[in-house]
């Protein structure tokens, strides 16, 4: 599950950290619980697996890294996503948190809205949602399984780039998406890429789609970022 209602395993022992995290993952919509020890939070995640694992590289009781270790060897929590959370800004330390199991790494102090928009991105990637193959909008429609686009019954001509892109645009329609945003949806958070590198393909997704007298179904909210119209197509 990657929307809200996922649940959300948050393992720190500096409360107000722990306070923050908790309520900034609550508002956006997951079911959040904190543990303080790592021990603790062995034994909690032997009765129950949350969706993700926030999980602090120092703890009392029993290691992050140990943790980590240990939940990378259980069938039921082998691919669980973890992201690890450390003061510690050491290269080395940053490879050995990854080669324990970890599949990101934040280091204190971070940005909150980063790690919201890490832990949503690493969701969706881990266990994405039952969606239906075809998705329509108007006369456009994009089908999963063919990875193909038509108008109005005539075939779009997508690079792999923009027909993510416009999946995952059609897939929120009316929400408005920032840069950031889209750049960390669509490719990802571990890839390090411009911002300008969105209005770029945001280009070509226009000249694909937008033929002659096409209306644009996407729109640019100026200061903000850009989203897919869930008007298009619609009777006025």
């Amino acid at each position: 599950m990657s929307g809200p209602n996922a649940r959300i395993l948050i393992v720190e022992d500096e409360e107000p950290l722990s306070l923050l995290l908790r309520y900034n993952l609550e508002t956006e919509g997951y079911e959040v619980e904190t543990v303080t020890r790592g021990d603790d939070a062995d034994t909690r995640l032997r009765e129950s697996t949350p969706d993700l694992v926030v999980l602090d590289w120092m703890l009392p009781g029993l290691s992050g890294i140990e943790l980590c270790r240990r939940l990378r060897t259980r069938p039921e929590t082998k691919s669980m996503p973890i992201i690890m959370l450390t003061a510690r800004g050491e290269e080395s330390e940053r490879v050995r948190g990854l080669s324990t199991g970890a599949d990101d790494y934040v280091t204190k102090p971070f940005s909150v809205p980063e790690l919201v928009a890490r832990i949503r991105a690493l969701l969706r990637r881990s266990r994405p949602e039952r969606l239906a193959d075809i998705l329509t909008l108007g006369e456009i429609e994009l089908d999963r399984v063919k990875k193909r686009v038509s108008r109005g019954g005539r075939d779009v001509d997508l690079g792999p780039t923009e027909f993510r892109l416009l999946e995952f645009l059609m897939e929120r329609p009316g929400r408005v998406f920032t840069r950031e945003q889209l750049l960390d949806g669509v490719w990802g958070s571990e890839v390090y890429i411009d911002e300008r590198t969105v209005d770029v393909h945001v280009g070509r997704l226009r000249k694909a789609l937008n033929r002659g007298r096409d209306g644009d179904p996407i729109r640019t909210v100026r200061g903000s970022g850009y989203s897919i119209d869930d008007r298009f197509g619609k009777a006025s």
